[in-house]
This record gives structure tokens, sequence and C-alpha cells, in this order.
């Protein structure tokens, strides 16, 4: 996620739905943090509101909960269906991860708009088994940097793939790179 004094916001919302969806779970932070493969200082940081964590560490908090992603980071009481949180954002601020909204699927599909800027780069976190990325892009050339290959995509261009492994998102270009990007688990 973003730093804490960009985050604001969805570091307060994630605090509190975190809290809330641990307590209705009957679970520790000790045992969450067991069941999540994170430090019981990492769980009780983010309960305070006081630390950062990353994506791919969020979606184990959601799995050891058996809740969505979304239910995590969306302000109370706001349908998931439109949300528009954001959940990234690069050191220059010319780079973002907006996460537009959610509905169920298996577990559940998420829809996020992506900018990066000329010469920046995302690195993920490889995501669980089972879960799988589509890409479309809007404007510009995305480098996707897979294990095993490297695809570029150009404007119009769309791409499945699992992301059940690391991978990165690059703008080598000159241009700003707008894309959507669904998860799906």
């Amino acid at each position: 996620m973003r730093s804490q004094a960009e985050a604001g916001g969805v570091l307060a919302h994630l605090a509190t739905n975190l809290r809330r969806l641990r307590l209705a779970a009957g679970l520790s932070q000790e045992e969450l943090a067991r069941q999540s493969g994170l430090s019981r200082r990492m769980v009780n940081g983010v309960e305070a509101g006081s630390t950062n964590i990353s994506l791919a560490n969020l979606d184990r908090v959601a799995a050891a909960l058996n809740v969505a992603f979304v239910d995590l980071v969306q302000p109370p009481q706001q349908a998931q269906a439109s949300l528009r949180v954001l959940m990234w954002q690069s050191a220059t601020q010319a780079s973002q991860a907006v996460l537009l909204g959610a509905a169920p699927a298996s577990r559940q599909v998420e829809l996020w708009s992506w900018t990066l800027a000329p010469g920046e780069r995302y690195d993920a976190q490889a995501d669980p088994a089972g879960f799988s990325e589509m890409l479309y892009v809007l404007e510009g050339e995305l480098q996707l940097v897979l294990a095993a290959e490297t695809r570029q995509l150009a404007t119009g261009d769309f791409f499945v793939f699992s992301s059940a492994q690391a991978y990165a998102y690059v703008n080598a270009g000159a241009s700003t790179l707008r894309f959507t990007r669904n998860v799906a688990s």
C-alpha cells in the first residue's frame, strides 16, 4: 500500500475493518498473525493504523479471515460495486493504482485502474494459487514481466495470466501508461 502519510483514509478503514473482522472471527492478533504468516507486530501495527502493509500481505490476511480483500479496505457503509480507493502511489505521485470496485466470483473479482508514468515500475509479489489477472491497456505500452517471459502490450491489447507468481508492470515508454486490471480468485 502507499506510505502512511499518503494513505490516510485507507489505513484508517483497514485498521477499523481488520479489528472488527478479527474479533468477529474470534481470533487474537497472535492467532491471525500465525494463520496469515505475518508477525504479531505487523498485525498490531495495521490495527493501530500505524503500519504499512503490502497488497500481497493484505491478501494473506483476508484469506486467514475468510473474507474478501475489499472487506478489509473499503470505507464503512460503502458498496463494493464502486469503491474508488487509492491503494498505491509512487514516490513521485505520478503513478497510482485505484481499486474501482469488486463483485463476487468463486471468491472475488476486483477491477483496478492503473496509471504508470514513463520509466516507472511496480513489482508485485505472487498471489496465492488460483488467482489470475486480466489486463487491458487503455493508453501507452505495458511491459509485463513474468517469471518465464516478458510481454509487450500496446493500446487495445488484452492479456490474462496466473498471478500466483512474482510479476511486474513496467512503463518503458515515453508517455503515460493507463490500463485496467481485473483480479479474480
